[in-house]
């Protein structure tokens, strides 16, 4: 399989897995699953077994635009980012905290909804995006077990650690193509820390709420992308190394980087 545009990218359904095909004048009587015909691309079977998807459909595909949300992923985003954004209000407080001083749980929950937000949902979207032009079905699933968990350690401890969701992914790619859309995640992150630098270099120092929005927009970002890097388990690193060392090794040293200047000169942007 070549690694050109597929013209599927601009197929779609609302959501192959958890949809029936039933047909009028027959009982549905055997369903199948998606087939991947990568080896190398085992990661989508793990996803639907730990994200409750058991069942196994065969998929329907009808014409659509590659920039279509369905329904149920925008309610699945909603839900995943306000999940994200209350746990986030926690930090540090916990629930007593936010019982002692709700005005300042509050504002910390939308200043943290500010300057984070955009580095999950547009992480994920990268992913999305980059699936499609592929001519694979793509669509963000939120991980509700893991919600409820992120938001209760926070609330007891005022620690954040979530697993909010993934996009999901069905459909025929190559190694190659496949590390290519794990990647567009921590680029993403990476692109969007470069713009909270441009903008600390230009607006620092003006107002103290502003400082603290691209700030947390910095590190959120580098974090986000520094962690997804990882070679290991579900995360985009174990991916991308599977498709290129040499990629893998770079981008993952980038994202370091990226870190340790954030650590080193975060004081300096920000006196």
């Amino acid at each position: 399989m070549t690694a050109e545009r597929d013209p599927r990218a601009w197929w779609l359904d609302d959501d192959p897995f958890d949809k029936k095909k039933h047909s009028d004048n027959t009982q549905q009587t055997s369903t199948t699953s998606p087939k991947y015909e990568n080896p190398a691309n085992p990661f989508q079977d793990i996803l639907n077994d730990y994200f409750g998807n058991t069942e196994r459909y065969t998929i329907p595909v009808h014409k659509g635009s590659i920039w279509h949300f369905s329904k149920i992923e925008i309610k699945h985003l909603i839900q995943a980012t306000l999940a994200f954004t209350l746990a986030l209000a926690f930090i540090g407080k916990g629930i007593v905290g936010a019982i002692e001083n709700p005005s300042i749980f509050i504002i910390d929950g939308f200043l943290y909804f500010i300057s984070l937000a955009p580095a999950f949902l547009l992480h994920e979207m990268a992913h999305k995006i980059t699936a499609r032009r592929y001519g694979c079905w793509a669509e963000f699933r939120a991980n509700p077990a893991g919600l409820r968990f992120g938001v209760i350690l926070a609330a007891i401890l005022g620690i954040v650690f979530m697993a909010p969701g993934a996009v999901m992914v069905a459909g025929r790619t190559t190694t190659a193509q496949f590390g290519r859309i794990a990647l567009a995640g921590p680029v993403t992150n990476i692109i969007l820390w470069s713009i909270g630098i441009g903008l600390a270099l230009i607006f620092g120092e003006l107002n103290i709420i502003l400082d603290r929005i691209i700030q947390t927009w910095l590190w959120g970002n580098a974090i986000l992308a520094a962690f997804n890097m990882l070679p290991f388990g579900p995360l985009d690193g174990k991916k991308i190394k599977t498709w290129s060392d040499t990629i893998f090794n770079i981008w993952f040293s980038i994202t370091l980087a990226v870190v340790w200047i954030t650590y080193k000169y975060s004081s300096i942007l920000f006196v």
